[in-house]
């Protein structure tokens, strides 16, 4: 690897006695994370539903695309204001001699500080979240929630540091969700015009605030802690690098929404905005695994195991393809009938979802690269990341040129924007998991023959279900409430027979606790 890009961690004074035990303890660690977060995931599945109904029954596509056009914003902010602490903090505190105290207050106190400046530019120039319509009160205050936001990412890296897998679920799973999907609710009867904006706030103060107290218990509050000028000019200019693939990695999945809603309605955009909210909910089943294998990479490759770490990348990385893949077939396949739960109105955005969960799916060998390409070769992967989001734009644009010059419908364009998303996060993983195998000395390949058999079985059973026999037609319902079992049951059965090994079941046994980092670090 070049010495330009590297930023592997030093080397561990006293390399690990027990290479062996060592790997027991990383896959009983990555494994616990995974069992943590999948539980994770059904909770947030079942406690986001009620907010896209709410959302798509009562406020309506028009009110949810000018809502999303603003989260849009405020999140590309908060993204920027952490400065790539969500992964590079686990990287900090792996240091020898390492304050975790301090290096986690310092952390906090540069992303408050990147907060303070991006909120102000928010608060002066609200049009940045609101480009048409009148500007409220509340509108303007949206401003204020990046700290918020920002806060609670390097929070979570505190804890995630620690093992602790469970703030995460408790923040992301089960607080937000659910409040944003009881303040939506509430708000309706309140403030009907600004409600989608006031859940959206109360849902990630609560995150905050839950992400923050298991930070404080792991690490302690500030206490003494001073603020350390020369160091925190460090960190910042460390870890611009990973802030800015970090930015560039969440553009992705969102330049598709900016493009369309440059070409066409907010009621397009509030569609294709629902279609993304249901993709997101797999997408948490490869996000969750990031905050538990930053740690356990850093470790290896501070101890020179490389084999190691491609085939801790390998493994996660089947893991989040055979998860998603089942989820998206199980929610793609019947597509019409669940983008029919919001509202009639959303059904039209089935194309642009199927495209969507594919995505999904296509991403997770980029997702798991990166996680060790961050450490290992952060310039190379922000140069993979600029050509993937330069690709995603260009082949946004020439495809809704292309369906703009055939004269098809404009909600075309949603399903056009989707696919240039699943291109380019094609090419982002090939070229991805091609670097890191090249700088690790052992290829990286997530794939295996057993998902072919897993989606051809379930892809068969799903065009039974939905394939119009003559006049009969399974009715939506039963797609949903049967259909779905059924696919994710026999894709289970068929990955599970076929593709799982017994590295694999490890994800699905209790292992003992996983040793803390300070201590597999000593």
């Amino acid at each position: 690897m070049s010495q330009s890009d590297s930023a592997a961690p030093p080397a561990s004074p006293t390399p690990s006695p027990d290479p062996g035990s060592s790997r027991d303890a990383d896959t009983a660690a990555l494994a616990k994370g995974g069992r943590t977060n999948f539980f994770g995931f059904i909770l947030r599945l079942i406690a986001r539903l009620p907010f896209l109904y709410f959302a798509g029954r009562w406020y309506g596509a028009e009110a949810l695309g000018r809502f999303a056009v603003a989260v849009l914003v405020v999140e590309l902010v908060a993204q920027l204001a952490t400065l790539g602490l969500k992964r590079g903090l686990a990287e900090q505190l792996s240091r020898p001699g390492a304050d975790h105290r301090i290096v986690v207050w310092d952390g906090m106190f540069v992303a408050f500080l990147a907060s303070a400046l991006g909120s102000a530019i928010l608060f002066l120039f609200p049009q940045f979240m609101f480009p048409s319509g009148s500007i409220s009160a509340s509108d303007r205050a949206m401003a204020f929630l990046v700290f918020a936001i920002a806060g609670t990412e390097v929070a979570l890296a505190a804890c995630a540091y620690r093992f602790d897998i469970g703030a995460s679920v408790r923040a992301r799973a089960i607080v937000e969700p659910w409040v944003i999907s009881l303040a939506a609710f509430g708000f309706w009867f309140v403030s009907p015009p600004d409600g989608l904006m006031l859940s959206y706030a109360a849902a990630m103060l609560g995150a905050f605030l839950t992400a923050l107290i298991p930070m404080i218990r792991h690490y302690g509050g500030p206490g003494v802690w001073r603020p350390h000028p020369a160091h925190l000019i460090m960190l910042a200019r460390r870890n611009a690098p990973l802030a800015a693939a970090d930015a560039i990695e969440w553009g992705t999945r969102r330049l598709d929404l900016f493009v369309l809603g440059q070409f066409a309605s907010p009621s397009i955009c509030g569609i294709y905005y629902m279609a993304q909210q249901v993709a997101s909910l797999p997408q948490k089943l490869k996000t969750s695994f990031e905050p538990i294998l930053g740690p356990v990479i850093t470790r290896n490759l501070a101890e020179k195991k490389l084999s190691a770490v491609a085939a801790q990348v390998s493994q996660v990385g089947f893991w989040i393809i055979a998860a998603q893949a089942g989820v998206a077939l199980a929610l793609g396949i019947p597509g019409e009938a669940v983008m029919g739960l919001p509202g009639p109105e959303f059904v039209v955005g089935a194309a642009a979802l199927a495209f969507l969960l594919a995505a999904e799916v296509v991403a997770a060998t980029a997702v798991v690269s990166e996680a060790a390409l961050v450490y290992v070769a952060r310039h190379r992967n922000l140069a993979i990341s600029l050509a993937t989001l330069a690709l995603q734009a260009a082949l946004s644009v020439i495809l809704i040129k292309i369906a703009a010059a055939m004269g098809l419908p404009a909600i075309t364009y949603a399903a056009a924007v989707a696919l240039a998303l699943m291109l380019a996060l094609g090419f982002a993983s090939v070229t991805k998991a091609w670097l890191l195998g090249r700088i690790l000395g052992t290829p990286v390949n997530s794939l295996r023959w057993a998902l072919v058999w897993a989606v051809t079985g379930a892809a068969v059973l799903g065009w039974v279900m939905t394939h119009r026999w003559g006049s009969f037609q399974v009715p939506e319902w039963a797609e949903l409430l049967i259909g779905v079992p059924l696919i994710l049951g026999i894709y289970g059965w068929l990955i599970w027979t076929r593709g799982f090994g017994p590295d694999d079941r490890a994800l699905f046994k209790k292992h003992p606790e996983p040793a803390t980092a300070e201590a597999a670090a000593g």
